[in-house]
């Protein structure tokens, strides 16, 4: 199994409100930004699932703040596939800064696999590619 490291960037000032702090709304598109960048490094990159015809939608998301991210302030999204069973998904993000090394929030992801017509559908039969790469890296978390 191939180490992956989490997904690392600045916060962009865009991302900040009045009191130069990371909105909200923007934990939630950085864990999407972690789940994409985690599986290209996993060698199943969003493009490829859907070439297949299916799609991975989101059924609920959750985030707990901890601490605030505030402007150009470098972090990490460690990620770890919690449960899957080849139809359901979930995904648990811990977001830590680079600067100060404090956890600035938990939370986490559920999905389903779906064909385009948003019919839920099992990957073990029919996308055995698909279906081996969440479930080699089920229970493992991404590393330094």
């Amino acid at each position: 199994m191939k180490i992956i490291t989490p997904y690392e960037r600045k916060v962009f000032y865009y991302e900040t409100d009045k009191m130069n702090v990371v909105h909200h709304s923007n934990y939630i598109r950085m864990f999407e930004e972690a789940r994409i960048d985690f599986l290209e490094k996993a060698g199943m990159p969003f493009e490829d699932i859907e070439k297949f015809g299916v799609m991975v939608p989101v059924l609920s998301a959750e985030c707990h703040y901890i601490s605030p991210l505030v402007f150009d302030e470098k972090f990490a999204v460690y990620q770890k596939i919690e449960k899957f069973n080849g139809v359901r998904l979930e995904i648990s993000y811990r977001i830590v800064s680079r600067d100060s090394g404090k956890l600035c929030a938990v939370g986490k992801t559920s999905h389903c696999f779906t064909d385009m017509n948003m019919k839920p559908i099992r990957t073990k039969g029919k996308y055995p590619e698909i279906y081996s790469v969440f479930n080699k890296y089920t229970g493992y978390e991404t590393e330094d």
